[in-house]
């Protein structure tokens, strides 16, 4: 068998990150893209990064000029408070967008940081305005990405200002399923990307609280929990503490606040 040139193994990579030929197509592009539309994309998208574990994707104050799919992979998003400790403002994972905090004044607000090795897709925010004027479908999908963002700012404040410690943990591991299953993965089993302290820094808790919560949810049949691995042994006794408290006090019961609040 002859051997292909470094050119033609190029080409072939190319073909196989191409947009058309991506699992995540249906979360991040609008339906029903023309092949002509799609290699427009693709060119828009000629670049994908890997990020090592640890690495950053960017950082608060660097300068901003283009945006980040996420095509596999964890990060996590992050502030510097005060007194110089993390808070953790969000979690997102494969299909989603990061960057979009940098777009009000060209400058980044917070951390990206990868929680595993992955990779990600560059997208020059410049040629995206140039390409969404063109196509409408794609300038609407951005639109939607934008506004799904305010919804979930707004889950998050929810989630953090009348919840008990075990309702936020559970709308944690909730939407986390939620998440995952929208992907093709299990909604009944997760691997946790993040640590405890990361988790409890996200949800206004401590990590002895995070613990100790995980546990209970454990002593009542709710989970099962071994180190990372979650798995939902009730989901019915799970939506409950997630939606049920907060029903008996109001007409509009919370929904599970997503992770990929604030700075994505």
């Amino acid at each position: 068998m002859t051997e292909r040139s470094p050119a033609a193994k190029a080409r072939t990579a190319a073909q196989n990150i191409a947009c058309a030929n991506c699992n995540l197509r249906a979360l991040c592009l609008p339906l029903m893209m023309s092949d002509d539309e799609l290699l427009r994309l693709d060119a828009l998208v000629d670049t994908r990064r890997l990020v090592k574990r640890g690495q950053a994707l960017f950082r608060n104050g660097d300068a901003f000029d283009s945006l980040y799919a996420i095509r596999s992979g964890f990060f996590k998003t992050r502030l510097a408070t005060a007194d110089g400790h993390e808070q953790v403002t969000g979690f997102q994972m494969a299909g989603e967008v990061l960057g979009l905090d940098g777009i009000s004044n060209e400058v980044h607000q917070c951390d990206a940081v990868a929680l595993e090795d992955s990779q990600v897709c560059v997208i020059r925010y410049t040629q995206l305005e140039v390409l969404g004027r063109e196509f409408t479908d794609l300038q609407r999908q951005f639109h939607k990405v934008m506004s799904q963002q305010i919804v979930n700012d707004h889950g998050v404040m929810q989630l953090l200002g009348n919840r008990r410690a075990e309702e936020r943990l559970a709308a944690f591991v909730l939407d986390l399923t939620q998440r995952l299953r929208s992907r093709g993965f299990s909604s009944s089993a997760l691997v946790l990307r993040m640590t405890r302290e990361e988790i409890g820094t996200y949800l206004g808790l401590t990590l002895e609280t995070v613990s100790r919560c995980f546990s209970k949810l454990q002593d009542d049949g709710v989970l099962t929990v071994n180190r990372r691995h979650v798995s939902i042994v009730d989901p019915v006794a799970l939506e409950r503490l997630v939606h049920g408290t907060a029903t008996a006090e109001s007409s509009n019961p919370p929904v599970a606040a997503p992770c990929t609040a604030a700075c994505q």
